[in-house]
């Protein structure tokens, strides 16, 4: 994938070099909260993390989870990217964003960037998004992106009901 720039961010594919950041993103608390607790405790675990999801999607799928770093200073802010779930018909759009990053419109700019690579440079003509119901501002930044509330669903992976949210051509 080629590197998406926004006004404020480089989304790039993540390396093993992106390790630290991951094990810090993976274990930020709104994050186990409101994605998923991946159980990465340690630097060995988070590049094993990086190896078998993003990387190998990457050469499967041509898409994946991508870095976000401010264009500024290149410092790593958080992760968007394209999922394609087994549980899910459709690729998703997923995204976090660590603490200090939040409240500032960069999610959404993420989202965007992301959302058209996937439109436009991989031909996508429907992404889902799933989201949990007590979401309240990814619920708003997937209505500002265009996707529209479908159902609630289970998912096989998790205990709790999520909310399908999808944009079609």
């Amino acid at each position: 994938m080629p590197g998406i720039k926004t006004p404020r961010l480089l989304i790039e594919s993540l390396t093993l070099a992106d390790a630290d950041f991951i094990l810090s993103m993976l274990n930020d608390p709104d994050f186990v909260a409101n994605v998923a607790d991946r159980g990465i405790r340690s630097l060995e675990q988070a590049r094993q993390y990086i190896a078998d999801g993003p990387l190998r999607s990457y050469r499967e799928l041509g898409f994946g989870m991508y870095i976000l770093r401010k264009r500024s200073t290149r410092e790593s802010i958080g992760v968007c990217g394209l999922f394609k779930r087994a549980e899910l018909k459709d690729v998703d759009i997923g995204y976090g964003l660590l603490p200090a990053a939040r409240g500032q419109g960069l999610a959404l700019e993420a989202a965007q960037g992301v959302y058209d690579y996937a439109t436009s440079e991989l031909g996508l003509t429907r992404l889902v998004a799933i989201v949990a119901p007590t979401n309240a501002p990814s619920i708003k930044l997937l209505e500002k992106l265009g996707l529209r509330y479908e159902s609630e669903i289970q998912l096989a992976s998790s205990d709790k009901p999520v909310l399908l949210y999808a944009w079609q051509a």
